[in-house]
């Protein structure tokens, strides 16, 4: 029988970038002058299980590029050929080839291959003795992408018309070959018209599902040389019959449907039709497109450890529920003593299984520290600075949700710190500092959240440019007087740059607003400490889990609502000599030295509260970023853990509200969105006209 190879393809990806992650720590690490073997033997390693993986699903354009790449790495490892440095780039250079292919095949697209192609020319010059001794065969990105541009255009020769005659055994299916992946191979190359031939194949009731009885004829309009066309048959060349013609000259001046014809009047009517992806009609070969993103991961690795500790929390809560059963089969009140411990019992089991299923979707935040030595070692390079990066509590755990979501705000962060906060060398002597900077990526648990610290040494942030810059961008005023932890907050304000000039690093004034936002959205928080001439400091704290959430359960008229723990700074009842009614505006709280904004949450949610005195309420202070705010509430029901459920999925978004979730009365309940809900107050103050009367205030 015939094995289906595509339901083992998500465990090939998996293990390819794995592979690929190993490798590219390797790479890293690797000291030209002191050759470390084993980690030579780890990349060799990798390449190997790729390129056989590879070849065995099918996947011919990662072999054969892979094997090349291998070809290289054996002859390191066995000792005739020294790795240099040059080496070292054009291997990272593969990684990130290999890389965009897999996201390719794993996307359903098809492969392009014009950046594997230049590569491995340049590792064949190499292997040849061919290369420069200068450049080593390395490639520039610039390099990479003009030769991908040149083999799209078709400036290394004109366009040929290849005749193709394939007529596989009729036991190649059983091998793993699939036709139908050499066609969408062939379509990378050019124009492709498919005429298949159905001479062979038996009545119904003789058609074996697994032999293949059916052959093809094939034109392909390509700038290609035959050998592009060869390596594709190149894994059934022994199991088939196969020509591969230039027909060009056979046919004279003909044109190319002339050719399509003539191949088509042979077999009428067999040609291969669209719903098995083969086009029947030769088109204008269209530009690839820029290879996709991997998709996220759809899986864990867990440890048996963890499996272990669920299986027996299960087992505990079988007996816990056994034995509440035969209670209430034949329950009588002299029972009610062991009901109650019953019930305690379940709840403790209930709770250590919520801890363990929590668990297990618990990674190191190695993943995604992982990537920054390649980005910095990069990044140093292109702007000619030293840099050296410091990881530490790389084994902070915390939910993989968590993790994914903030990826991308680090690498904004590390970016910046690379451009903006370190110096390059010449400077850092002249401030008598070393002339390697260093970047520090601290992961540690605090509570119950973690905090994430990006510190670099370089030279801080200059208090003065940003309030320059902010006051010609009208964000503050000349005379207002601001703290420094104001007028630092400064920069995570839409459009805010202090960059002089637009690289392709940083400087277009997007990013840091949106880093702020991104953590909002994991209800965390960001703060920036610096000290000019000595360095930054950007502070990240998250939750834990977006899937249980610390909250504190508030009550307005008849509704309850849910606000964020980590969000609340204090509560109080406030005084009415510290409550002030401005004209033109909201009503602000004097909070010791400070003025803080009041948000009557009756107004955002037409909700009806027991009162709309101020002095009668209570008052819940929020941090909003650098600012803070206060919310008017009618009482406070207690703290607890809540488990969150989407409304997007189960409803539809709903402004000034994040999420929901069941009281233990089984009532809904709303959790609030704190930057969500400060949008829609000032949204409401800006559409009503508000009027001062003896000191108190109305909307006209």
């Amino acid at each position: 029988m015939s094995i289906d190879l595509s339901q083992f393809h998500q465990i090939f990806y998996e293990e390819s970038y794995e592979g690929l992650d190993s490798m590219e720590s390797c790479l890293l690490d690797i000291d030209c002058s002191n050759v470390d073997m084993e980690s030579i033997n780890t990349i060799f390693r990798a390449a190997h299980s790729i390129k056989g993986s590879s070849g065995t699903f099918g996947f011919k354009d990662v072999a054969a590029f892979t094997h090349v790449l291998e070809t290289l790495l054996d002859q390191i490892r066995d000792g005739s050929r020294d790795i240099e440095p040059d080496h070292v780039d054009l291997f990272l250079q593969s990684v990130d080839c290999l890389r965009n292919m897999l996201a390719q095949l794993q996307a359903d697209e098809p492969v392009t291959t014009d950046q594997s192609n230049v590569l491995i020319d340049a590792f064949n010059a190499i292997l040849d003795g061919s290369a420069d001794s200068q450049g080593g065969g390395v490639l520039s990105e610039q390099e990479t992408s003009e030769s991908s541009v040149e083999n799209d255009s078709g400036d290394d020769g004109g366009e040929s018309i290849w005749q193709i005659h394939f007529v596989p055994e009729i036991n190649m299916l059983r091998t793993g070959n699939e036709p139908l992946r050499m066609f969408r191979e062939l379509r990378e190359l050019g124009a492709l018209t498919v005429t298949a031939l159905v001479d062979k194949i038996p009545a119904f009731e003789g058609i074996n599902p697994e032999e293949c009885c059916v052959g093809w004829d094939l034109l392909l309009d390509t700038t290609a040389h035959k050998s592009a066309i060869e390596d594709i048959f190149e894994w059934v060349v022994d199991d088939a019959e196969l020509t591969i013609d230039e027909v060009a000259g056979l046919f004279g001046t003909s044109s190319v449907d002339d050719l399509e014809s003539t191949v088509s009047e042979k077999t009428p009517d067999q040609t291969l039709e669209k719903n098995v992806e083969v086009e029947t009609s030769i088109t204008k070969k269209i530009a690839p497109k820029s290879p996709p993103k991997a998709p996220e991961a759809l899986s864990i690795r867990v440890g048996t450890d963890k499996i272990d500790s669920l299986v027996n929390l299960v087992g505990e809560l079988v007996i816990t529920q056994s034995m509440l059963g035969q209670l209430g089969e034949e329950f009588t009140m002299d029972k009610l003593a062991r009901l109650q411990e019953g019930l305690a019992q379940l709840e403790h089991n209930t709770r250590d299984l919520q801890e363990s299923v929590m668990r297990i979707r618990m990674l190191p935040i190695s993943f995604s520290f992982s990537r920054f030595p390649r980005m910095v070692r990069d990044l140093s390079r292109q702007l000619d600075k030293k840099v050296e990066l410091v990881l530490i509590g790389e084994q902070t755990e915390l939910d993989k949700t968590v993790m994914e979501k903030i990826g991308d705000p680090l690498v904004h962060l590390v970016r910046n710190s690379l451009d903006h906060g370190l110096e390059v060398p010449a400077e850092r002597l002249a401030a008598g500092k070393s002339e390697t900077g260093t970047i520090t990526l601290n992961a540690f648990h605090q509570g119950g959240n973690i905090i994430i610290e990006i510190t670099d040494d370089g030279a801080g942030l200059n208090k003065e440019k940003i309030r320059k810059k902010a006051v010609e961008s009208s964000l503050i005023g000349e005379k207002d007087l601001l703290t420094d932890e104001q007028v630092n907050d400064l920069i995570f304000r839409p459009g805010f740059s202090t960059a002089d000039e637009v690289t392709d690093v940083s400087g277009r004034g997007v990013g840091m607003d949106v880093v702020r936002r991104n953590i909002q959205e994991l209800n965390g928080t960001i703060e920036v400490s610096s000290e000019e001439g000595k360095g930054s400091v950007f502070t990240i704290r998250l939750p834990l889990t977006l899937a249980i959430l610390d909250g504190q359960l508030i009550r307005l008229g008849e509704q309850k609502y849910i606000i964020p723990l980590v969000s609340i700074v204090e509560s109080l009842q406030p005084c009415a000599e510290d409550i002030n009614h401005v004209a033109g505006g909201c009503d602000v709280f004097k909070l010791r030295d400070d003025y803080i904004p009041i948000i009557k949450l009756w107004e955002i949610f037409g909700v009806e509260p027991s009162t709309k005195e101020l002095s009668e309420s209570l008052l819940v202070v929020l941090d909003a970023g650098a600012d803070k705010v206060a919310l008017v509430v009618d009482d406070l029901l207690g703290q607890q853990q809540v488990v969150i459920k989407s409304m997007e999925s189960n409803y539809k978004k709903v402004e000034g509200v994040s999420g929901a979730t069941i009281l233990g009365d089984g009532t809904v309940s709303l959790i609030l969105d704190i930057s969500d809900m400060i949008r829609m107050a000032g949204a409401y103050h800006k559409s009503s006209k508000v009027v001062s009367i003896n000191g108190r205030h109305r909307a006209a």
